[in-house]
């Protein structure tokens, strides 16, 4: 048999350590895709839609999330939604059957928007003691009542990137 592959680098990350390929690995370990769809919409037929279609409440109070079995919701604005799948999809697919029905539903009616971002954002889930403080050092978000609360969620800077913060 082939000799084992060296290990990673020092660096290196696994998002989900029974999913990695290091065959195919690239530095970041293999890209395991969650779906991301961007929604807008202010009509009260949008929200009645959206609960029916993701059996799952959009959250109204600001720089929260609501949690489902199978998805996620974060607040970004008082019109806008980031809707994230909780399970990992096959990295080398683009098909999505929630956007479709989204789109469906909601933007052939023009009762608001549905917008596949799936390969916009890169999500990284970061866990550590002072993981808040090494934040508030490259951001001007104040983190210290965000960490304290489970589901709270913030759109700001960190070191000169736009980044969308979720508290699990």
């Amino acid at each position: 048999p082939p000799p084992p592959p060296p290990p990673p680098p020092p660096f290196f990350f696994h998002p989900h350590p029974a999913k990695r390929d290091a065959q195919e690995s690239r530095g970041l370990g293999d890209v395991y895709k969650r779906q991301k769809l961007n929604l807008r919409g202010k009509k009260r037929e949008f929200l009645t839609n959206i609960g029916k279609n993701l059996n799952l409440l959009l959250p109204t109070e600001a720089n929260t999330s609501t949690i489902s079995d199978k998805l996620t919701a974060i607040w970004l604005s008082p019109d806008e939604w980031m809707i994230i799948t909780n399970d990992l999809v096959k990295k080398d697919t683009n098909e999505y059957q929630l956007n479709e029905l989204l789109f469906n539903d909601i933007s052939k009616k023009n009762l608001g928007a549905v917008i596949d971002v799936t390969d916009q954002f890169v999500q990284l889930e970061i866990k550590g003691k002072n993981i808040y403080e090494i934040f508030s050092a490259g951001s001007p978000f104040n983190f210290n009542e965000f960490k304290d609360k489970k589901g709270s969620s913030a759109q700001t800077i960190l070191n000169h990137i736009d980044v969308i913060v979720h508290n699990k």
